[in-house]
């Protein structure tokens, strides 16, 4: 198989992960392109890496960085779905925006962000780290917690408090989510399947959305129930027992992505209900 045709289903994801790093896709394809042309120019030395993806991005990176505009995001105009993502990405410093990027917007791993930025999987860890706090300054939030474990609901609230958000209400039921989500409107939602009174956490989400726009992660000890490979399927989708981390950093990435994402200040804040 040609190099080209071997790296030609990265290439819509690389031109997504250049847009988001420039501010345009104008900007993005040219630093694709300046980077198909160097896998051109030297095939061979490309082909020899185990993992091509890897390669291609870190391949991307080093082009970039030679060029004098990389410095700054282009101000031009973005779709709505685009805007909340692009503020709170500008709120970023650079080296932690591009591992957030590689890390949320792309999916790569620790040691895969740590290989394409050329450093420690440990630095990696920490640039990634870095980049949800400074996401979760810019956009501290309302919680809503679904969860009928007391304990588990206990652990979910201290580290989203930990994160700076406000935890607004922990409800049991499907009658008790909608009607605090009705009551304090929150920013986020993170939601167990099976509740107390054995009704439904995605149903009670769904209840909640047909009133009003809000990010959600559920947090499930049954992710078959919503990988179905039938759409639609949830965004944010954490197993339980989960990890401290992961969770951290899903929420960065439920708000990062959330269009209508922003910081809410204390007086315009919800009374706890």
């Amino acid at each position: 198989m040609s190099i080209s045709k071997a790296i030609s289903s990265h290439v819509p994801y690389l031109r997504r992960f250049a847009r988001a790093l420039t501010g345009t896709q104008a900007g993005g394809d040219a630093y694709v392109l300046a980077t198909l042309e160097a896998v051109v120019a030297e095939p061979d030395a490309f082909a020899e890496s185990a993992d091509l993806r890897t390669a291609l991005y870190r391949l991307f990176l080093k082009v970039w960085e030679s060029m004098p505009v990389n410095g700054f995001v282009d101000q031009l105009s973005f779709s709505s779905d685009e805007k909340g993502a692009q503020r709170n990405l500008e709120a970023i410093p650079l080296r932690p925006r591009i591992a957030f990027l590689l890390s949320s917007l792309e999916g790569f791993e620790t040691g895969e962000v740590a290989r394409v930025m050329d450093c420690s999987p440990e630095e990696a860890a920490e640039l990634i780290d870095r980049a949800g706090k400074e996401i979760s300054n810019q956009i501290r939030t309302d919680v809503l917690i679904i969860e009928d474990e007391p304990l588990i609901a206990i652990d979910i609230q201290m580290l989203v408090e930990e994160l700076g958000h406000r935890v607004v209400n922990i409800a049991r039921t499907h009658g008790e989510a909608v009607t605090a989500a009705q009551r304090s409107k929150p920013g986020l939602i993170l939601a167990d399947i099976q509740l107390a009174d054995g009704s439904s956490g995605l149903e009670a989400v769904n209840q909640i959305l047909g009133n009003f726009s809000v990010p959600v992660i559920f947090i499930t000890a049954y992710p078959e129930r919503f990988l179905t490979g039938t759409p639609p399927e949830p965004a944010f989708l954490i197993t339980k027992p989960f990890g401290v981390d992961s969770l951290k950093a899903v929420i960065s990435q439920a708000l990062f992505f959330d269009r209508k994402s922003r910081r809410k200040d204390p007086e315009t804040r919800g009374a706890l209900v």
